[in-house]
C-alpha cells in the first residue's frame, strides 16, 4: 500500500473556464479572451443534465427533458431528442461513432436502450439502429451503468438489483445481437469495463460490495472473485496500456487496481470518492474533503450537495500529484482534444490543459528535483538527448553539492550524449581519481573511448596500483569484449613499466610488433622473442626477422640461424607441429636475409651451405656470397692443407654452373681476391681465349700458351699468330715453340709466308735455320699449286676449243641424229621421239614425263644449271664493291682475293665484244634451231 501523504504537489495544468466562440471563427475550449467589449462569455450549458460522455471529438450530455446535446471543437452546442422522459446513461464508442444510450420514454421502471449510428441521419437527427428493453427480466429494475466493447460484439448492463446482462453479437443489429444474464448478485453494480487482452475478452464488474471478472470470449463465462471490497457509482475506470490495462476502483480508503485473475498495487487516497477517470497516464479523482455519514452510494451525492469537492490528478507512476483544486458541486469530468473539462452543476466548464513537458522539467528543475524529473521524462517517453541533459543537470548539482560519487553515477548516465571531457576535467583531481575511474570503465565499456580515454584510465589504475582491476579491465575472454585501443593500452602499460601486462595484451590480440619491442628493447629476452616468432604465421615471421634479426643475431647466434634455414626452405610454425607435412610449406627469399649475417661469418656460411645443398634453385645472391665467402677464407688461410680445401670448394662452387648469367661478378670476386684459378677457368667459360693467352704471355709460360692454342685455336685461329708474335718478341732460345707455331700455321694456312717471315724478323735469337723448313715446305706446296693450275688452265682451254668447233658446226653443217635407244629408258627409241642438238634422244612420252620444260634436255639440265648457277653468281657478285673492300682489307692474303674475284669477272666491263657482230645472233639462230628440231620430232614420220 503506498500513502500518497508523501507524494509532492505541483501544478503540472492550468485551469480556466471555457468561453464562447467569437463570431463563427469557433475558438477552441480554453482559449484567452479577448480584450475590450468584444470579450467572450463563459459557456454555460443546459440546465437538468444528469449523464456525460465524451468521444469522437465531441463531449456528449444527456438531460432530465430526453434530450442528448453534442459539444464539438468549435463550442457550437447541438442536440435532439433521443427519449420522451429522461436519459440516464450514455456511452460514446472511441475508434467508432455509435453512441449507446439508456432512458425512459414512459413513466415507471421501463428503461430503453438505444443505439445511434452518428454517422447517419434520420430526418436532421442520427438514426437509432436499434431499440431494446433493458430489464433483463420480469421484474423492474434501475440501469446503473452501461458499457459496450469497441469491437461493437459486446454490450454489458448494470443494476441496482445486483444482474449484469451481456449482449453478444452485433450490438447495432437486433437479429444479430443475444442477450442474457450473466451476473447475479445482492450488490447493486457500480461499474462495468471490458478489457482485450489477444484474442480474450474479460468483462470487469464491480458492485458496492465486490469486484469479480468474467471471460466472455469463451464459453460458459468463468468468474474470478479478486476482491471484497467496492466502491460506489463512477468511481471505477480501466487504466491504459502504461499501466498494463488494469482495472481501478477508488474505495473511500485506497484505490486498488486489478488485473483479470488477481488484485493489484493500492494506493492510500483517503477522501469519499465520488468520481474516477483515467486520463493519459493520470487518475483522476473527485472526493469530497471530509467525511460524510450518506445512507446509500446513491444518495451520498446529494446530500449537503453545498459540500466543496477537491479533484486530484495523481501521477502513479512516478508517484506525485500533478493537479490539485477545489470545485463546488461536479456533475462529472470529460477528457476530450487532449485536455480535461470538469463540468459544474451550474452549467459552467472548466478546461484544464496539462503543461507541456519541458515547463513541467523546469519546474522540478527548480526544486531540485530531478530523481522525479527523470521518472517524469521517461514516462514521457522524452528522447535520450533529453535524458541526457536532465543527467547533465543532476550530476552538477550532486558535484556542487559535494557529492562527488553521486554526480559520478550521473555523468555516466549521459555517455554517449554528452563530451566526456566536460566530466573529466571535474574529477582530474588526485582526491577523486576514484571517481575518474569508475567514469573512463564505463565509457570503456560502452565502446565510446577513444586512445587518450584509455590512455587516462590505464594511468589511473597504475596510479592507484590496483592490479587487480587492471588485469580485469585487459584480460578479456574475447574479441568482442574488449572495449579499448589496444595499442594504446601497451604503449601505456610499457611506459608505466607493467611488461607482463603489456606482453599479455600484445600476445593475445596478436600485435606482434609490440610483443616482439617489449621482450627485445625492455626485457632483454631474446630467446623468448625469437619462440615467438617461431610460432607465428608465416608472412608475419618473415617481416619480424627482417626486422629483428640482427639482434637476435647477435645474441643468440646459433639459434636465429635455425630459424632462419627452415624460414627459407620449407616454413611451418611451431604451433602446427608436425601435421600436414605432405602439405608443402612457405620460404622466403633466403636472399634478403644475408645482411643480418653481417658480423657472424661463421653462421653466414652455415647458412649459405645449406640454402645450396637443400634449395638448389636458390636465389643468385645466394652463391655469389657463397662465393665471395669462400674467396675470402681462402685468401686469408694461412694453413696450406686448409688453404687447398678452400681452394677445390671454390673451384667446385665455380663448376656447379651457377654463374653463366653473373660472368663478370664472379670474374671481378676471383680477380678481386688473385684467384688465378678461378679467373682462368672463368676466362675459359666465357671464351676468352685472348685474356688467357695474356695471362700465360704475362707469366711466361710458353707450354701453355702453346696448349692454350692447341685447346682454342679452332675457335680462334688469331691464336697462333699472337703465339708467333710472342716467341718472336722473346730474345731467349724459344725455336722449340716457333717451330710448333710455324707447324700449325703451314697446316692451317694462317698467313702469308711473307708476313710469318717479317714477323720473325724482330727476334735477333731467330736464325734462317728455324724457317727454313717451313719456307721449303711452303714453296713446294706453291710450286705444286701452280702446276696443278696451269694443267686446268690447259684443259679448260683445250674444251673450250671443242665446244666452240660444236658450236661452228651447228651452225653451218647438218645434224643426224643417229640415236637408236631412248637416254631414259634404254629401250629401242619408236615414234613419236624427242631429238636435241646435244645428241641425247627420248620417246615423247619418257620425255613427257622426266622434263621440266619442253627446251630443256632432261639428261644435260642438271649439269647445265650448275653452269647458269655459277654464272648468275658472278653477275650478282660483279658490283659488290664493298664486300670487295672488306675482305682484301681483312684477308692476310690479298693476293688470293684478287685473283677470286678476277675469277668471277668482277673487274670486266658491262659491254665486252669478243667476236665479230653476227655473233649477236647466235642466241637467237641456236634457239629457233632447237624449236624446229622439237617441231620436227614430234610430228614424226
Amino acid at each position: 500500500m503506498a500513502a500518497y501523504l508523501q507524494w509532492r504537489r505541483f501544478v503540472f495544468f492550468d485551469k480556466e473556464l471555457v468561453k464562447e466562440p467569437l463570431g463563427n471563427d469557433g475558438a477552441a475550449p480554453g482559449a484567452a479572451p479577448a480584450s475590450g467589449s468584444a470579450a467572450s462569455k463563459f459557456l454555460c450549458l443546459p440546465p437538468g443534465i444528469t449523464v456525460c460522455d465524451s468521444g469522437r471529438g465531441s463531449l456528449v450530455f444527456g438531460d432530465m427533458e430526453g434530450q442528448i446535446w453534442f459539444l464539438p471543437r468549435s463550442l457550437q452546442l447541438t442536440g435532439f431528442q433521443a427519449y420522451k422522459l429522461r436519459v440516464t446513461h450514455l456511452y460514446q464508442l472511441k475508434q467508432h461513432n455509435i453512441l449507446a444510450s439508456v432512458g425512459e420514454d414512459e413513466e415507471g421502471i421501463n428503461p430503453l436502450v438505444k443505439i445511434w449510428n452518428l454517422e447517419k441521419r434520420d430526418g436532421g437527427n442520427p438514426l437509432c439502429t436499434r431499440i431494446f428493453p433493458a430489464i433483463p427480466g420480469t421484474e423492474p429494475t434501475v440501469v446503473s451503468c452501461l458499457t459496450v466493447h469497441e469491437n461493437l460484439n459486446f454490450m454489458a448492463i448494470g443494476f441496482t438489483d445486483g444482474s449484469v446482462t451481456l449482449n453478444k453479437g452485433d450490438i447495432t443489429r437486433d437479429r444479430h445481437s443475444k442477450t442474457q444474464i450473466l451476473h447475479k448478485g445482492n450488490y447493486p453494480v457500480t461499474g462495468l469495463a471490458f478489457r482485450q487482452a489477444g484474442k480474450t475478452t474479460h468483462l470487469f464488474v464491480v458492485t458496492t460490495e465486490n469486484v469479480q471478472s468474467y471471460i466472455v470470449s469463451g464459453k460458459d463465462y468463468p468468474r474470478v472473485e479478486l476482491d471484497t471490497h467496492g466502491c460506489g457509482l463512477r468511481c471505477s475506470a480501466l487504466s491504459d496500456p502504461s499501466q498494463d490495462l488494469q482495472f481501478i476502483v477508488a474505495g473511500d480508503e485506497c484505490v486498488y487496481l486489478y488485473q483479470p485473475d488477481e488484485r493489484g498495487p493500492c494506493f492510500a487516497f483517503e477522501g469519499h470518492k465520488l468520481i474516477a477517470h483515467w486520463f493519459r497516464g493520470y487518475l483522476v479523482i473527485v472526493s469530497r474533503d471530509r467525511k460524510v455519514s450518506p445512507k446509500s452510494e446513491f444518495t451520498s451525492r446529494d446530500s449537503q450537495s453545498s459540500d466543496k469537492q477537491i479533484l486530484n490528478i495523481y501521477d502513479l507512476c512516478n508517484k506525485f500529484i500533478a493537479y490539485s483544486a477545489v470545485f463546488e458541486d461536479v456533475v462529472d469530468v470529460l477528457a476530450e482534444w487532449g485536455s480535461l473539462y470538469v463540468l459544474m452543476r451550474d452549467g459552467r466548464v472548466h478546461a484544464l490543459q496539462e503543461k507541456d513537458t519541458q515547463t513541467k522539467l523546469e519546474m522540478l528543475f527548480k526544486k531540485n528535483l530531478f530523481e522525479m524529473a527523470i521518472n517524469l521524462a521517461k514516462s514521457q517517453h522524452l528522447d535520450s538527448d533529453g535524458l541526457a541533459q536532465i543527467f547533465m543537470q543532476y550530476g552538477d548539482h550532486l558535484y556542487s553539492k559535494g557529492n562527488h560519487d553521486g554526480a559520478v553515477q550521473q555523468y555516466i548516465r549521459t555517455i554517449g550524449k554528452l563530451e566526456p571531457s566536460y566530466v573529466i576535467r571535474k574529477f582530474l583531481d588526485a582526491q577523486r581519481i576514484h571517481n575518474l575511474t569508475a567514469y573512463l570503465q564505463t565509457l570503456h565499456r560502452q565502446s565510446l573511448a577513444n586512445a587518450d580515454h584509455t590512455t587516462l584510465l590505464l594511468n589511473c589504475y597504475t596510479k592507484l596500483k590496483d592490479s587487480s582491476k587492471l588485469e580485469e579491465f585487459i584480460k578479456t575472454k574475447s574479441e568482442s569484449e574488449v572495449h579499448f585501443d589496444v595499442e594504446t593500452a601497451i604503449k601505456v602499460l610499457r611506459q608505466a613499466g607493467y611488461y607482463s601486462h603489456a606482453l599479455y595484451l600484445a600476445e593475445n590480440h596478436a600485435h606482434h610488433e609490440w610483443y616482439l619491442k617489449i621482450q627485445l628493447e625492455d626485457i632483454k629476452n631474446y630467446q623468448e622473442a625469437l619462440r615467438y616468432i617461431g610460432k607465428l604465421p608465416f608472412e608475419q615471421a618473415e617481416s619480424n626477422m627482417k626486422r629483428y634479426g640482427k639482434i637476435l643475431m647477435h645474441h643468440i647466434p646459433e639459434q636465429t640461424t635455425q630459424l632462419l634455414k627452415g624460414l627459407c626452405t620449407d616454413y611451418r610454425s611451431s604451433l602446427e607441429g608436425r601435421c600436414d607435412r605432405e602439405v608443402p610449406g612457405c620460404r622466403a627469399n633466403s636472399e634478403e636475409f644475408i645482411p643480418i649475417f653481417a658480423n657472424n661469418p661463421r653462421e653466414l656460411k652455415a647458412f649459405l651451405e645449406h640454402m645450396s645443398e637443400v634449395q638448389p634453385d636458390s636465389p643468385q645472391g645466394i652463391y655469389d656470397t657463397l662465393l665471395e665467402l669462400r674467396l675470402q677464407n681462402w685468401a686469408h688461410e694461412k694453413d696450406p692443407q686448409v688453404k687447398e680445401k678452400l681452394h677445390a670448394e671454390a673451384i667446385s662452387l665455380l663448376k656447379s654452373g651457377r654463374f653463366c648469367d653473373v660472368f663478370d661478378k664472379a670474374l671481378v670476386l676471383c680477380q678481386m681476391h688473385d684467384f688465378q684459378d678461378g679467373v682462368l677457368y672463368l676466362y675459359e667459360q666465357g671464351k676468352l681465349f685472348q685474356q688467357i693467352m695474356h695471362y700465360h704471355m704475362q707469366h711466361e709460360q710458353y707450354r701453355q700458351v702453346i696448349t692454350v692454342c692447341e685447346r682454342h685455336g679452332e675457335q680462334d685461329p688469331s691464336l697462333w699468330e699472337q703465339a708467333l708474335s710472342y716467341f718472336a718478341r722473346k730474345e731467349e732460345d724459344c725455336k722449340e715453340y716457333v717451330a710448333a707455331v710455324l707447324k700449325h700455321i703451314e697446316n692451317k694456312n694462317l698467313m702469308p709466308p711473307l708476313l710469318v717471315v717479317q714477323t720473325l724478323a724482330h727476334n735477333s735469337t731467330a736464325t734462317l735455320s728455324v724457317i727454313r723448313d717451313y719456307l721449303v715446305q711452303k714453296l713446294q706446296k706453291q710450286s705444286q699449286q701452280i702446276a696443278q693450275d696451269e694443267l686446268r688452265v690447259r684443259r679448260y682451254r683445250e674444251e673450250t676449243t671443242r665446244i666452240r668447233q660444236e658450236i661452228q658446226e651447228l651452225k653451218a653443217s647438218p645434224k643426224i641424229f643417229q640415236k637408236t635407244k631412248c637416254s631414259i629408258c634404254n629401250s629401242a627409241l619408236e615414234l613419236p621421239s624427242v631429238h636435241f642438238l646435244c645428241g641425247h634422244s627420248f620417246h615423247q612420252h619418257c620425255f613427257e614425263s622426266y622434263s621440266e620444260s619442253d627446251a630443256d634436255c632432261p639428261t644435260c639440265l642438271p649439269e647445265n644449271r650448275k653452269v647458269m648457277d655459277m654464272i648468275r653468281a658472278q653477275e650478282q657478285k660483279r658490283d659488290l664493291h664493298d664486300q670487295f673492300q672488306h675482305q682484301l682489307k681483312c684477308s692476310n692474303d690479298s693476293f688470293s682475293v684478287i685473283a677470286d674475284y678476277f675469277g668471277r669477272g668482277v673487274f670486266n666491263k658491262l659491254t665486252l665484244l669478243t667476236d665479230p657482230p653476227t655473233a649477236r645472233l647466235t642466241p637467237s639462230l641456236e634457239a629457233g634451231l632447237q624449236r624446229d628440231l622439237l617441231m620436227h620430232s614430234r610430228r614424226g614420220t
